[in-house]
C-alpha cells in the first residue's frame, strides 16, 4: 500500500491532537515518515494487515520525534540556549543513537487500530516472569 501525503494531512489534520510538526515538514519529510511508518508497522506486525490510519497515526509520532529539536537530543546535547530568550534541557531522549528500535514508538492507537482490523488485541505491555 503506498501511502498518499494527501491523505495522510486529512487524516493527522482531523484526528490527532499535536499536528505543528506535520504541518510543519516539508512533503518530502512527510513522505519519507510515512514510508518508514508503514515499513515498521509491516516488519512488526507481518501477521496482521495494518489499515493506512495505523500508518498515519505512527508517521505523525515520527514526525515529532524527529523534529529538530529532539534531533539535537537524540545526538547527545544536554541543553542549549538562545540569547537569553529560551532556554532548552532535555531530560532523556526518547530514541537514544541512529540504531534506536522505532517500534518503542509505535503509539497505542496504532495498535488498536491494527487490532480492530484484525480482530485482535495488541498492547505494548509485554506479560513476564517475576522471581521475588
Amino acid at each position: 500500500m503506498a501511502q498518499n501525503v494527501i491523505l495522510a494531512d486529512h487524516y493527522i489534520t482531523a484526528n490527532c491532537v499535536d499536528i505543528e510538526d506535520w504541518t510543519e515538514a516539508d512533503a518530502a519529510k512527510r513522505q519519507r515518515m510515512l514510508n518508514v511508518a508503514e515499513g515498521t508497522l509491516l516488519r512488526a506486525y507481518p501477521k496482521y494487515t495494518v489499515p493506512d490510519a495505523a500508518v498515519y497515526e505512527f508517521a505523525n509520532v515520527l514526525v515529532i520525534a524527529f523534529n529538530d529539536t529532539n534531533r539535537l537530543a537524540r545526538q547527545g546535547i544536554t541543553g542549549f540556549a538562545v540569547n537569553d530568550v529560551a532556554n532548552f534541557d532535555f531530560k532523556d531522549a526518547f530514541i537514544t543513537g541512529p540504531d534506536a528500535d522505532l517500534r518503542k514508538l509505535i503509539p497505542q492507537v496504532a495498535l488498536d487500530l491494527i487490532g480492530a482490523e484484525n480482530g485482535v488485541t495488541i498492547s505494548k505491555r509485554r506479560v513476564g516472569w517475576v522471581t521475588l
